[in-house]
Parts: structure tokens; C-alpha cells; sequence
């Protein structure tokens, strides 16, 4: 039986006996069923509190006019670094959406990033902070003719178990939801996935694998691409289907061995706010090689970024990649209206 379901059996007693000692259980307990609303799962949250810590407060806030809502629980003890536990801002509002999105990718659109597994509608960016996006039915939609969303993130601290598998995630899709119905989203319910999965971090090195076993991938394209295979390519896939964006990230060669290391990276972004990703990029001459399509109703983009004299790969064999990764994206999104920019 867990802590906390034992300590809500046996509180009254207990405090009766020494209360003193089992105050900061049943602290945590009244924490963490009252936090955000009560849409924290219990179990996730003991298995994700770090040893010899407590949860300490948690705080909600929820503003109608603008389409938000925020909340978040803190810990202490002698080893925690970070005393956020969880934290989440959910967003209705486009221009609020946008800017979450541009503060994620501040080095042009080429940040760190990693899949949510079961292809949730997400990803994971910068310190392992997890997004997801949905459309909202009851909220129809804006001036411009396009489908309200509600964007979530949710962070966890970094002293947080995030290494336990499944937790992470079902803290997510559990707030998404609520967010969901607290702010009148309608969006149809999120499951968390079935497999327990820990949570990635896309500022580790990524886990590549042979050109061959990214097929059923997001990267599947890259399987055809026509890689010398003497040059020993692998894939990074950084990519699912449901996801606002995503990447591929290819190399070739061993760093450690001294040999120079060869990257392309294959990104796309969803929604009419990758058109500043893409501005930004021509304004500092970093890209060459780009595509736009139209997906949903909003703008589409996809770019490629490499180092410099690749062997075995010219120009030609650039822009032959790109083209094969966009179609390939629009094809599987029923996007239309693809333009190559080279």
C-alpha cells in the first residue's frame, strides 16, 4: 500500500500519537490531491518525488479573459536544487501561443528537441519541458478563419524522478485535460501512453540508429535517400506525425576516433508562426535550402541545415533530400501547395 493511501487511512490516528511525525506526510497528501486542481495522479506524483524531500505549496491561477491558466507545486529538502516540482501554463489565445513557441526556438527554429512517444500531439523541448497541442472544437475559430488550439507545457523540476517510466507523461496528459475543460477547449480527451516510457531530454545526444532501422519512423524517407552507405549515416528521428514540429537529424562519422563528423538536419514547423522562424533565417543568411506548403489552413514550413563540404553529398544531393523529407511530410499531413526555395 502507498504512503500516502496509508497515511489517509491512518491520519487521524496517527496524528493522535505523535502528530509531529506524521505532519509532513500528510502535508504532501493534502498537497497533491489540491494541487492544480485536483488533476495530479497521486501514484505519479509519489513515484516522481525525489527521496527525502516534501511538497511545500502549490498555487492556481486561471484568468477567463485571456485564455489562460497556470499552476504549480513546489518541494524542499537538503538535496533539492530546484524547488519546482511541476509546473504548467496552458494558452488559448494565438498571440500567446506564438510566443511560447518563438521563446522555444531561439536559435532559428534549430533547438533541441525529442518525439513524444504514441504520437501525441507534442513534443519536448528545451529542458524537458513537455508540449502539447490541441484543436479546440468549443472554441471554433478566430478572425482569421483558423482553428482555436490550447497549447500546455508542463515543466518539471530537475531535481524531479523524471527518470521513472510513465510518470512524466501521465502528469502531462492529466493537465492538458483539465486545462482543457477549465478553459472551455472541448478537446477530445488525451491518453497517456500505454507504454512506460521515461522522459527524454532532447539536450542529451540523441540516440541515432542505422539509415535502415528508421523505417515505420517519422524519418522513414531517409531509408531511400540514396546515403553512400560506406559513409555509415545514421538517424536521429526527432519526429512524429502529430506534432507542431519535429526533425531528422543525420551524420556520419566518429568524433572520439577523431574522424570530422558530416550533420544534416531536416526540420519542419506547423502553423503560421514557423513564418517568423523562416524570416528570421533569411535575414541572417543561415538557410538555402527551404519548402513551404499549406497545412490546416495555416503556414508550413520545412528547412534543411548542414555542415559545410559534406563528402559524397553535393548540392544537388541536398536539395534532392529536402525535397524527398517535404513531400513526404505533406504527403502523410494531406498539406498541399509545396514550394521549394532553391
Amino acid at each position: 500500500m502507498r504512503r500516502w493511501i496509508k497515511v489517509s487511512v491512518a491520519a487521524v490516528v496517527v496524528l493522535g500519537v505523535g502528530g509531529y511525525v506524521a505532519a509532513p506526510y500528510v502535508q504532501d497528501w493534502r498537497l497533491a490531491r489540491n494541487a492544480c486542481g485536483g488533476a495530479l495522479p497521486r501514484d505519479a506524483v509519489e513515484r516522481l518525488t525525489p527521496a527525502d524531500s516534501r511538497l511545500t505549496s502549490e498555487e492556481s491561477r486561471q484568468i477567463d479573459g485571456l485564455g489562460s491558466y497556470r499552476c504549480s507545486l513546489t518541494l524542499e529538502g537538503d538535496e533539492v536544487r530546484d524547488k519546482r516540482f511541476v509546473e504548467m501554463a496552458a494558452y488559448t489565445r494565438r498571440e500567446d501561443q506564438d510566443r511560447e513557441f518563438m521563446g522555444l526556438f531561439p536559435e532559428a527554429g534549430f533547438s533541441a528537441q525529442a518525439p513524444l512517444p504514441d504520437g501525441m500531439p507534442g513534443f519536448i523541448g528545451q529542458y524537458r519541458t513537455i508540449q502539447l497541442l490541441l484543436d479546440c472544437p468549443d472554441l471554433g475559430k478566430d478572425d482569421e478563419g483558423r482553428q482555436r488550439k490550447l497549447l500546455v507545457n508542463t515543466w518539471l523540476g530537475r531535481d524531479v524522478n523524471t527518470g521513472v517510466p510513465g510518470a512524466a507523461y501521465r502528469t502531462a496528459v492529466a493537465l492538458t485535460n483539465s486545462a482543457s475543460e477549465k478553459l472551455g477547449c472541448g478537446a477530445e480527451p488525451l491518453e497517456a501512453p500505454k507504454r512506460d516510457v521515461a522522459l527524454a531530454d532532447p539536450e542529451e545526444d540523441p540516440k541515432t540508429v542505422p539509415l535502415l532501422d528508421a523505417k515505420d519512423t517519422a524519418c522513414e524517407w531517409v531509408t531511400g535517400a540514396g546515403l553512400s552507405e560506406s559513409a555509415d549515416w545514421r538517424v536521429a528521428v526527432g519526429a512524429n506525425h502529430s506534432a507542431p514540429t519535429g526533425r531528422c537529424d543525420l551524420s556520419s562519422g566518429d568524433e572520439e576516433s577523431g574522424e570530422k563528423v558530416s550533420r544534416m538536419v531536416f526540420v519542419s514547423w506547423y502553423g503560421d508562426w514557423s513564418n517568423r522562424l523562416t524570416a528570421t533565417n533569411n535575414q541572417y543568411e543561415r538557410l538555402s535550402l527551404t519548402a513551404t506548403a499549406r497545412c490546416d489552413g495555416e503556414a508550413a514550413n520545412y528547412a534543411l541545415d548542414t555542415s559545410d563540404d559534406i563528402p559524397g553529398v553535393d548540392e544537388a544531393a541536398k536539395q534532392r533530400m529536402l525535397k524527398r523529407f517535404a513531400e513526404d511530410e505533406v504527403s502523410r499531413r494531406g498539406c498541399s501547395g509545396l514550394r521549394f526555395s532553391f
